[in-house]
C-alpha cells in the first residue's frame, strides 16, 4: 500500500456529476487483513438531497443516511435487496450527496474476490454494485471509513482517466432526475449493463 496514491478528500468536495464521472479508471484498493483485493472503477451513479426523488437523502436525514450530510470522501454504505451498497459521500460545501459505484474491472486479488464470490465466468465477478461488494467483502464494518487514506481498509487511488465516457439514465430507480447520471467506460466488459 505504500505506493498507491489516494485520491485527495478535496475531489469529492465537489459536484456529484463532476465527481462520478472523475472517479472512472480510479482504482478501488479494500484490505481484508494481510489481503488486498481491488479493481477498476468502471461504472458510477450521482445522487443529491432532497430534490433528487432517487437519492437516499430524499426524505431528509435519517439515523441510516447521515452520512450523506458529512464531510466527503467517507464510505456510505446501504443495504438494497440484501446486498450492500458502496458509495462514497460526495458534494459540495453544506451539501448533501454520494457516489456509487456501481462496477468494477477486477485488478488485484482476484482469486480471494472469486473464493467470496464464485462465479463461472470473470466477466461475472464485479459487474454490478451488489456483485462488487460481495467479491470485495464490502459491508457495514467500512461504514464511514475514508477512503482518502491508505491507512483505511477501504481506500480510492489515483488512475488513467478514460478517454471516452458514455451516460444514461440511472438504473432501477422509480423516479428519475432529467438529466443522465450513470456514467460508465464504453466497452469495459466489466459495466453492468451496456
Amino acid at each position: 500500500m505504500s505506493r498507491v496514491v489516494p485520491v485527495a478528500a478535496a475531489f469529492y468536495a465537489r459536484d456529484q456529476e463532476v465527481v462520478a464521472q472523475e472517479l472512472l479508471g480510479t482504482r478501488v484498493i479494500r484490505r481484508l487483513g494481510a489481503q488486498v483485493v481491488g479493481g477498476l472503477i468502471v461504472e458510477t451513479e450521482a445522487y443529491y438531497g432532497h430534490e433528487d426523488p432517487a437519492s437516499r437523502a430524499y426524505h431528509g436525514r435519517k439515523r441510516y443516511n447521515a452520512l450523506m450530510w458529512e464531510p466527503p470522501g467517507r464510505v456510505f454504505i446501504y443495504n438494497v435487496h440484501k446486498y450492500w451498497m458502496f458509495n462514497i459521500v460526495a458534494h459540495p460545501p453544506n451539501q448533501v450527496g454520494a457516489v456509487l459505484i456501481r462496477a468494477l474491472e477486477p485488478r488485484e486479488g482476484i482469486e480471494v474476490m472469486q473464493r467470496n464470490r464464485p462465479v463461472a465466468r470473470l466477466v461475472d465477478l464485479t459487474n454490478g454494485p451488489g456483485k462488487l461488494t460481495t467479491a470485495l467483502q464490502i459491508d457495514r464494518r467500512v461504514h464511514g471509513a475514508p477512503v482518502t487514506s491508505r491507512e483505511s481498509p477501504l481506500c480510492v487511488v489515483e488512475g488513467a482517466r478514460p478517454p471516452e465516457i458514455g451516460r444514461s439514465h440511472r438504473i432501477g430507480v422509480r423516479r428519475d432526475l432529467e438529466r443522465p447520471l450513470r456514467f460508465f467506460i464504453p466497452g469495459n466488459p466489466y459495466v453492468s449493463r451496456r
